[in-house]
């Protein structure tokens, strides 16, 4: 097993302890300016915005990198894995951080929790960035559609209790390893990428917990609280969002992934990154930050053809 001290790892970053709500967590952070806060994706932590990080930071922001509750260095609970929970829990963070509100961008579960911070609590949010994740009633309708529902097909597999967790430590955390070559685009990920993504899996209570958010997302759908979840998610979004996708997503398609304007009563861009799968900010990291950057600087409706 690996302990904490994996997860901080050192670059151009600080890294430091954040209470909100009661909750510890941990973020690298770097730069001044704008609050930028980053909540990454299954299966990895922070680091995942390695990349976007001292970018940020040397175009005037201030970036932080979140490990969500459950991963990394961050507190593992025993519950509190749900939506509404990862949202307050940003939205927490901001105010921890001393920020009325931020840029918040979230890539997977981290784009989840940055739709529901954008409905449930909006005041905290200035500008939204979502990759490789729509918005949640279009995913759900997405599901309902049959090549979406077989292509994330593994969250019925996490669904059994406590087998799921010990196959995605088993054998030096190898599974992890396999989504992360499965769900990107040919090429990815660099061996870095690999060890310390299968590392941070390898931190007691992180595959358990991590599995978690995909139990709630699940099960929720059959319960009163998923019902009451998907009718608060139905206040559109109102400030400017940008949508980035890759464009050999294996995981979320591309055709899934279009529609979530439906659900933004503002500013809204989507783009298509040619040569990513689910990982686009990592796999075509230049890009993206040129996408980030230039949508920060301009309100702009537009998209891909």
């Amino acid at each position: 097993m690996s302990d904490e001290s994996v997860a901080l790892v050192d670059g151009p970053w600080t890294h430091r302890t954040v209470s909100a709500g009661g909750t510890r967590f941990h973020v690298a952070e770097a730069g001044e300016g704008p609050l930028v806060l980053l909540l990454h994706g299954f299966p990895q932590f922070w680091w995942a915005w390695r990349h976007q990080i001292p970018a940020l930071a040397a175009a005037g922001y201030r970036a932080v990198a979140v490990d969500l509750r459950g991963y990394g260095a961050s507190d593992k609970t025993p519950r509190g894995y749900d939506l509404l929970t990862a949202a307050s829990d940003a939205a927490g963070l901001v105010r921890a951080l001393g920020e009325v509100d931020a840029v918040v961008v979230g890539h997977g579960i981290g784009g989840l929790a940055a739709w529901t911070m954008s409905a449930c609590f909006p005041g905290a949010v200035r500008r939204l960035a979502v990759l490789s994740m729509p918005h949640p009633l279009r995913m759900r309708e997405a599901m309902l559609e049959g090549r979406q529902g077989w292509a994330a097909r593994h969250l019925l597999g996490h669904q059994v209790p406590m087998v799921p967790e010990r196959r995605l430590v088993a054998d030096d955390a190898e599974p992890v390893a396999r989504m992360l070559r499965g769900w990107s685009g040919p090429g990815w990920p660099d061996a870095e990428t690999e060890r310390r993504c299968r590392d941070a899996f390898r931190i007691p209570m992180v595959a358990h917990c991590s599995l978690e958010y995909h139990r709630w997302l699940f099960r929720s759908r059959f319960r009163p609280d998923g019902y009451r979840y998907l009718r608060r998610m139905r206040r559109p979004c109102t400030v400017p969002t940008l949508y980035v996708h890759g464009a050999l997503d294996p995981l979320v398609l591309p055709a899934a992934a279009r529609g979530s304007e439906r659900y933004v009563a503002a500013p809204y861009r989507w783009r298509l990154v040619p040569g990513a799968g689910h990982f686009p900010h990592q796999e075509r990291p230049e890009q993206v930050n040129a996408l980030l950057m230039e949508w920060l600087d301009n309100d702009g409706v537009d998209s891909d053809a």
